[in-house]
């Protein structure tokens, strides 16, 4: 089975029990809860695409930033002949709401983005079955125990959008 790499940064933001997420519109994860962040840029710092992706996802800008960390997963999409190895660099941030954006970016309303929208859920409503690895590695981190080894994610399922009734 072939393994393709994936590295992003993201940010993790807990408010009142809620932690900022985003609803991705692609992807293996997508009509699930993600973090904000994402790809590098070429040349481009791993605090420099924090703030950057932060902002393109969510809106917001960001204050402060600290705690650096790393996690890693590796997801089998059911039915692929390969798997991604997701590695991710988190950082703890904390928002400027007085010098944020009040709507999204462009790019993210015109659909140029892998984001919908930013949302805060609480951390009883994360499950595996509406977020994704990092958000899920997220909420054991956040609970007191943190899994540090690598976590597989065999037949991993990629939702499909759910039809209004």
């Amino acid at each position: 089975m072939e393994i393709k790499n994936h590295f992003g940064v993201y940010g993790v933001c807990l408010q009142e029990g809620k932690l900022l997420c985003i609803e991705k519109t692609r992807g293996p994860y997508q009509h699930r809860f993600d973090l904000p962040g994402g790809s590098q840029e070429l040349g481009e710092g791993l605090t420099e695409t924090l703030k950057r992706e932060v902002l393109e996802e969510t809106g917001y800008t960001l204050s402060r930033y600290s705690n650096p960390r790393m996690y890693d997963v590796l997801v089998q999409e059911e039915g692929q002949d390969f798997a991604v190895h997701h590695i991710m660099a988190f950082y703890d941030i904390v928002l400027d709401f007085e010098n944020s954006q009040q709507s999204l970016p462009q790019e993210v309303l015109d659909g140029n983005n892998d984001s919908a929208k930013a949302i805060w859920l609480p951390l009883e409503q994360i499950t595996e079955e509406n977020a994704s690895p990092l958000v899920l590695k997220v909420k054991v981190e956040l609970l007191g125990f943190p899994k540090l080894e690598l976590t597989r994610y065999n037949n991993w399922k990629v939702k499909e959008k759910k039809e209004k009734k």
